[in-house]
């Protein structure tokens, strides 16, 4: 699966972006897609996830209530919509995909080794 990840941007504290994460699979209903970031100087961690179909997500508690995850099988996309930016939210974000056949679980989502496809990263970057 080949994940191509856009959407990023320079935007002041309060304002809102929506990235965008379109993947070349088939079945893209088929895997859980998350969303990752990683800040300057910081390890790359989990920030949201979704299940095959829509209906179910896990979000970092760092964004819980500021960034809504949802997907569009039909155009191979899931989406991250990001609102009430803060400047810590300045990072690269990545999407990634995990195919695998367990029931999708908050720990699952969460772990990053459970992700094989990956995306190149969009820069998000928020000014104070």
């Amino acid at each position: 699966v080949q994940l191509q990840a856009c959407g990023g941007g320079s935007v002041q504290a309060g304002g809102s972006l929506r990235l965008s994460c379109v993947g070349s699979a088939r079945t893209y209903s088929n895997y859980v897609m998350g969303w990752f970031r990683q800040a300057p100087g910081k390890e790359r961690e989990f920030v949201a996830a979704i299940d095959r179909v829509g209906r179910a997500t896990f979000y970092a508690d760092s964004v819980k209530g500021r960034f809504a995850c949802s997907r569009d099988n039909a155009k191979n996309s899931v989406y991250l919509q990001m609102n009430n930016l803060k400047p810590e939210d300045t990072a690269i974000y990545y999407c990634a995909a995990q195919d695998s056949p367990y029931a999708f679980s908050d720990a699952r989502a969460r772990t990053q080794s459970r992700y094989p496809y990956w995306g190149q990263g969009t820069l998000v970057t928020v000014s104070s």
